[in-house]
């Protein structure tokens, strides 16, 4: 096979966290080249419903993560075409009883000490927000910074506002990875032939697991299954995201039991999105109608004005699981020349830009924007 040095990095991944890491690894100078084997978009990204959430995530790690990819969202949105459909229209946690109430303020109150605006509202000013919501909430939480795009397209135009230090090589499975003698990687090997490059990213989402394999490490990547109800084109219904506040606990959770909570979000586009169940059954794509059962009767419990609605169709896709619930991100001391960004679960379109940066910064020797240190992808090796 032919070896030919492609780039100054190899994106493994064209999703959107890949495209993000291209994106800045390329604002930074550096030539960039992407493989995946399948399209742009193919694997989680092009399943997920382009959440932008601070409001779903208690201080710490993951927050400021999330924090510093709104801010960053906000500059794409001013640079990436209007089609990425990025919207900044806020979220809404509602709580069907007092209990969860106190609940939902104990969390915000957690939040807004770590820079979240998370404002209460009364059961009487609920339909001040969202006209058709169910009667006899007991109130809720508004977060005016929680926002949604278009994922499939945002990591199509993250990829080509890269501009010519990126470029895109799809349907090329990587088979290997091409390591020096003292085990550095040097590349990657596909059916293509070889392509070299001192650095390698493993942006491979869901298998990343399976990538970091090939590289002789373990990175307990597991697949946690969702699926999505798409209703036809509605007038705007559903003006935010709007979820029950046992959404929060689901995220949180680590069981590989089937989870579902209501969650529902008109688009821009116009169909209603309608969501969300959560269950570890490995990459098993078979529909459920248990699951779509579920997510069609929490929904119209919250938007009573659903239940005449068509539902057009479903898909499914497999967000990327840690045991901590926090991605891979940055070198791998295992392994120089290897870094990892992957393992965002539910949040990687969310915190794309954030992991993309804190990859630029290492690959370029910049100082990091944030803490990198709960992300370290050693840190599952260290706890055993």
């Amino acid at each position: 096979m032919p070896s030919r040095r492609s780039s100054d990095v190899i994106v493994v991944g064209a999703g959107v966290v890949g495209a993000a890491c291209a994106y800045y690894a390329a604002r930074a100078g550096l030539s960039v080249t992407v493989l995946d084997r399948g399209p742009v978009a193919g694997g989680t990204t092009g399943a997920g419903e382009g959440n932008l959430l601070v409001s779903d995530k208690e201080p710490g790690p993951e927050l400021d993560l999330a924090l510093l990819s709104t801010g960053l969202w906000q500059e794409l949105a001013e640079l990436l075409p209007p089609q990425i459909e990025y919207e900044p229209k806020g979220g809404l946690v509602v709580a069907a009883d007092e209990t969860g109430m106190r609940a939902l303020r104990d969390f915000a109150a957690g939040q807004h000490t770590a820079g979240v605006r998370a404002d209460e509202i009364p059961a009487d000013r609920l339909r001040e927000l969202e006209p058709h919501l169910a009667s006899g909430l007991a109130g809720g939480f508004h977060y005016p910074q929680d926002a949604q795009v278009m994922p499939s397209l945002a990591a199509a135009h993250l990829l080509r506002a890269g501009g010519e230090r990126v470029r895109l090589r799809l349907g090329e499975d990587v088979t290997g990875l091409l390591t020096t003698r003292d085990g550095a990687v040097r590349g990657v090997r596909t059916a293509a032939g070889e392509v070299s490059a001192p650095y390698v990213v493993n942006a491979a989402g869901t298998w990343g697991g399976e990538f970091a394999r090939l590289a002789g490490v373990e990175l307990p990547v597991l697949p946690r299954r969702g699926f999505v109800l798409v209703t036809e084109p509605l007038p705007r219904v559903v003006r935010r995201k709007v979820y029950a506040a046992d959404y929060v606990a689901d995220v949180a959770s680590g069981s590989a039991a089937l989870q579902t909570s209501a969650v529902v979000e008109g688009t821009a586009a116009g169909p209603v999105l309608i969501g969300a169940s959560r269950e570890r059954v490995g990459f098993d794509r078979t529909l459920s109608t248990e699951v779509l059962s579920r997510l069609a009767a929490q929904a119209t419990a919250l938007f009573p004005v659903l239940a005449g609605v068509r539902a057009m169709r479903t898909y499914v896709g497999f967000r990327p699981y840690l045991p901590d619930h926090l991605p891979a991100i940055g070198p791998d001391p295992r392994v120089p020349g290897l870094l990892h960004a992957c393992g965002h679960e539910g949040a990687g379109i969310g915190l794309a830009p954030a992991t993309g940066l804190l990859i630029a910064r290492s690959l370029s020797g910049g100082e990091p924007p944030l803490e990198p240190g709960p992300f370290h992808p050693a840190r599952f090796e260290a706890a055993v």
